[in-house]
């Protein structure tokens, strides 16, 4: 019985391992995604990085990236910068690469 529980509790560890990865490889996106539309609203520095924070922040408000999505797009149309949801997700679709690679790579050391 003792081996069945060790291959338990190692999937239960992989998976919580899976999921915590998956966390923080959408937590990046989510910051590159503020950081793109920090440029677009003409934000730099500390300024930019304050911006990609709020985004991330913005992504616990509701399940799902229609929230980040919201908050980017409204933030662009108040500056009078038109992009459409599709844009802001193809954007995103175009970034999650770029932060899995990275969170990869933080990982690997």
């Amino acid at each position: 019985m003792s081996t069945f529980d060790d291959r338990e509790r190692a999937e239960e560890a992989r998976y919580a391992l899976d999921q915590e990865t998956q966390f923080k490889i959408n937590a990046r996106r989510n910051k590159l995604l503020g950081l793109w539309t920090a440029d677009l609203l003409g934000l730099k520095d500390a300024d930019a990085e304050a911006y990609a924070k709020a985004v991330v922040i913005a992504d616990l408000e509701e399940a799902g990236d229609d929230d980040v999505v919201r908050k980017v797009r409204g933030d662009l149309e108040k500056a009078g910068i038109v992009r459409t949801d599709v844009q802001i997700r193809e954007e995103m679709a175009r970034l999650l690469p770029v932060a899995r690679e990275q969170v990869i790579n933080d990982i690997k050391g």
